[in-house]
């Protein structure tokens, strides 16, 4: 029932390109060659890294990012949830480390917005000696800058040999594939070398069209998905048969899911989404959209089922909710009831929030501060119904700072003015369209003087 066959082209470059794993050597059972490569990283990070300094530490590493490096707010917010700091010398040390090696400042930002942990590691006695020694095999600056600002993580690995070959590997794909004419790359490797299986698998996912960023995220992670021989093969002819686009994360998405799955646990499954009133081709079809559906054990999808239940869904709208938004499964039922206890608190009843979340589910995971600050925005400030939002409750999606401050400024400046009438216009009229729609129906049409007016105001509102 569950076995999937390879079909069309993407079969005929399978087989063609498969007989290049014939000669791996499986050496999972030995343990990956960098499954301790960032063991060290923990131990240093934690003298200059203090998660017991809240909000102080995380203020000021947004602080910093955005003042040292410029990067976005929202994407300096993003990295201090990860990891903060409340002083500045190392990772000071870390960006001058970086740019006397010829790292630009675009370079930099790049690096650490993939790689953060960077700027709390030793710039002299972790960062230095690694940069130096990839110089010393004859790296040029702008080589060095360009290989690590694609992988960061290479400099967070330890030992030269580990370092040397991920880099080398790398080096060879970037120049293969700045050539017009495809280079087929083959490496040889020491035979039982721990890597070996690795670069292998990674060198057939690039033959079948996957993108450097997937390739190199795979080198360097420490899952085992490409570490196989047999099992390797055997996942990738099923997502390949299947369809999934080699040049789309969701193809290594379902690929890493397809590989850690054994049949028992696919069995199970499908056989709990089959109870739960799924068809086969559903369960399919819902892989195919969200690769990490097919991942949730047999318990969080009983429970989530059971939990939305609760809520006031039928099994039908449940079956609904789970086709339109497989990743609600990600909720816990803790998660699923405070999502409803926060609509029931900002004046939604228990059928208004059963609405909300059939049309749309990713509402369930969003969090109560999110929820009730764009509640609080579009219902006390600019003055629409709560209604509205039980209609249109995709405008919990959207971002406060780019789409619904602006665009509601502009909208309650027009009705100041009594540009709109007494009424104000729909929200979907106002949110849910492009930026240029939106410019077209409130903004361009009115004369000079108040199109720069709304002009002002939307794009001082607004963070790009």
């Amino acid at each position: 029932m569950c076995s999937l066959i390879p079909h069309g082209k993407r079969l005929v470059q399978f087989q063609k390109w498969s007989c290049n794993l014939s000669a791996a050597v499986n050496l999972c059972q030995n343990g990956s060659a960098f499954s301790n490569s960032f063991s060290s990283v923990a131990s240093s990070a934690a003298d200059v890294v203090s998660l017991r300094d809240g909000r102080k530490g995380k203020n000021f590493t947004v602080s910093y990012l955005v003042g040292s490096l410029g990067l976005a707010k929202r994407v300096a917010e993003s990295i201090s949830s990860k990891l903060s700091f409340v002083e500045k010398s190392n990772p000071d040390s870390v960006l001058s480390l970086l740019r006397s090696h010829g790292f630009t400042d675009s370079q930099i930002s790049s690096i650490v917005t993939d790689y953060p942990t960077l700027l709390v590691l030793g710039a002299e006695k972790s960062l230095s000696p690694k940069l130096k020694f990839l110089q010393s095999r004859g790296a040029s600056s702008s080589e060095l800058s360009e290989i690590v600002s694609k992988v960061p993580k290479i400099l967070g690995m330890k030992g030269g040999k580990s370092i040397r070959r991920y880099y080398d590997i790398v080096k060879d794909i970037i120049e293969a594939d700045k050539s017009s004419k495809f280079e087929k790359l083959c490496h040889s490797l020491p035979l039982g070398s721990k890597q070996e299986n690795k670069i292998r698998n990674i060198l057939v996912l690039r033959e079948l069209g996957v993108p450097q960023r997937l390739l190199f995220s795979l080198l360097i992670s420490n899952q085992h998905v490409c570490c196989g021989k047999e099992k390797f093969e055997e996942s990738l002819k099923k997502v390949v048969g299947m369809g999934f686009d080699p040049t789309t994360p969701k193809f290594v998405e379902a690929l890493c899911i397809v590989y850690g799955l054994s049949e028992k646990r696919l069995e199970e499954n499908f056989n709990v989404y089959k109870r739960f009133g799924l068809t086969v081709s559903d369960i399919w079809e819902l892989f195919k959209k969200c690769p990490a559906f097919l991942g949730y054990s047999e318990n969080r999808i009983s429970q989530t089922f059971d939990t939305l239940k609760k809520c006031g869904l039928s099994e039908d709208e449940v079956l609904l909710v789970f086709k339109k938004n497989p990743l609600c499964l990600r909720s816990s039922e803790q998660q699923i009831l405070n999502s409803l206890e926060t609509f029931i608190g900002l004046g939604f009843n228990r059928d208004e929030y059963v609405m909300m979340v059939k049309c749309f589910p990713q509402c369930i995971g969003y969090s109560a501060e999110m929820v009730k600050k764009k509640t609080e925005f579009v219902v006390k400030k600019i003055n629409w119904p709560l209604k509205v939002i039980t209609l249109f409750p995709q405008v919990l999606g959207y971002s406060m700072e780019k789409r619904i401050v602006p665009r509601c400024n502009v909208v309650k400046a027009l009705m100041s003015k009594g540009s709109l009438g007494s009424e104000l216009p729909p929200m979907a009229s106002v949110l849910a369209c492009t930026d240029q729609t939106f410019l077209n129906r409130y903004v361009v049409k009115h004369d000079e003087k108040l199109v720069l007016e709304l002009m002002a105001i939307f794009t001082q509102d607004r963070v790009s």
